[in-house]
């Protein structure tokens, strides 16, 4: 081994971050394998590196036994103590078997395994890197497309960002730089493989977090997200501090904060509303911003039926039942919306308790008045 390899040792630990003993490792297994492979041998040897000269020995290690049926691998007692009469049973010994051009050949072979281990040490501090950072978001830069992903430089790495978590009111173009939320990170024969979406509603949950500083220290936290991405999106949120509003720290000064989240999703509407423990006030904020009458609960099938006035009917259920499906998904619970005027016909409304009304207040607490 010449010294400009050792030289090489150190550009390499300072240029790729890879420590010099996962090196001197590689090329010690790199010599191991390049002196079976040429000289035909089944030895279990050991190499022995002068990292201040350079220069390497071989070494064979046989265990001492009593009787010898593989000379490879074993030594008699007798032997051993010819060499050293403190070699007892189950020792091992080594015998130096350096070939005369073993240099020569060690450098041929082992330069292409050294290079492997490299590119593997490489890869498991990218995959180190990236696995910590599952489920967090990214600005990457778009690098080409084709017809399944598109390509998503994040540094050290290229991230795939499928087709079906791209956002269909998107176009993307090389050299863009987009916000991506990490699904996967894969460690495979290839390399780490990271997966990143423009879909995922904790893409939308990240934004407000990089955007709304209560809710990055925790005195405002998102409770649930509903996303149809490119479209419109619910999120509930709330604070054990009352002096908090959160739905207003999330809107920011003339709604500066949450439309800093649309611009980045490209336009797509976000309902913010206050999340609740109980079930009919939750549900009555999450069809927001219809206004709502009454919300009757069924516990045991997780049901809620929702009465609206007459003229707020379609706004409750949206374009396509939009709105009624995102509250749905927001709070879990199953939606059923009636007209007031089907509800009084069916004896549902008003009720003798005064239902949603006996003591519970209108809420302002959702950021468009009218997004359909």
């Amino acid at each position: 081994m010449s010294s400009e390899l050792l030289d090489a040792l150190t550009v390499l630990e300072k240029e790729k971050g890879i420590s010099r003993d996962v090196l001197i490792e590689a090329i010690e297994a790199a010599l191991v394998s390049a002196y079976r492979r040429n000289f035909n041998q089944a030895q279990n040897v050991r190499i022995d590196l002068n990292l201040a000269n350079g220069s390497m020995r071989v070494f064979a290690r046989k265990e001492v036994v009593e009787e010898v049926f593989d000379p490879r691998l074993e030594i008699s007692l007798e032997d051993a103590q010819r060499l050293n009469p403190n070699y007892a049973v189950e020792d091992v010994v080594e015998l130096e078997v350096t070939p005369k051009d073993f240099g020569r050949i060690a450098a041929q072979t082992a330069k292409q395994v050294v290079t492997q281990r490299v590119r593997e040490a490489e890869r498991g501090i990218i995959y180190s890197e990236f696995i910590d950072r599952e489920e967090d978001i990214m600005t990457g830069i778009v690098q080409r497309l084709d017809a399944k992903f598109i390509y998503v430089s994040l540094g050290k790495i290229e991230a795939i960002l499928p087709v079906n978590e791209q956002m269909p009111n998107e176009s993307y173009k090389p050299h863009d730089r987009i916000k991506v939320f990490i699904t996967k990170v894969e460690k495979t024969t290839k390399g780490p493989q990271i997966f990143v979406s423009r879909t995922h509603p904790g893409l939308l949950k990240r934004l407000f977090e990089i955007e709304v500083p209560e809710i990055y220290d925790g005195t405002v936290e998102i409770k649930s997200v509903a996303r149809e991405a490119g479209d419109r999106s619910k999120i509930s949120v709330h604070s054990e501090n009352a002096e908090v509003d959160p739905v207003g720290s999330c809107v920011g000064p003339k709604g500066t904060r949450v439309q800093a989240v649309v611009n980045e999703l490209k336009g797509e509407k976000i309902d913010i509303v206050k999340w609740s423990d109980d079930p009919v006030i939750f549900v009555a904020n999450a069809l927001s911003p219809s206004k709502v009458l009454d919300v009757i609960v069924n516990e045991e099938e997780k049901a809620t039926t929702v009465i609206v006035p007459d003229y707020q009917l379609s706004l409750a259920i949206g374009k396509r039942g939009q709105n009624a499906r995102l509250a749905a998904k927001l709070t879990g619970w199953k939606i059923d919306i009636k007209s007031e005027t089907d509800a009084r016909e069916a004896g549902i409304y008003p009720r003798e308790d005064g239902g949603l009304l006996n003591g519970y207040e209108e809420e302002e607490d959702f950021f468009e008045e009218d997004q359909d």
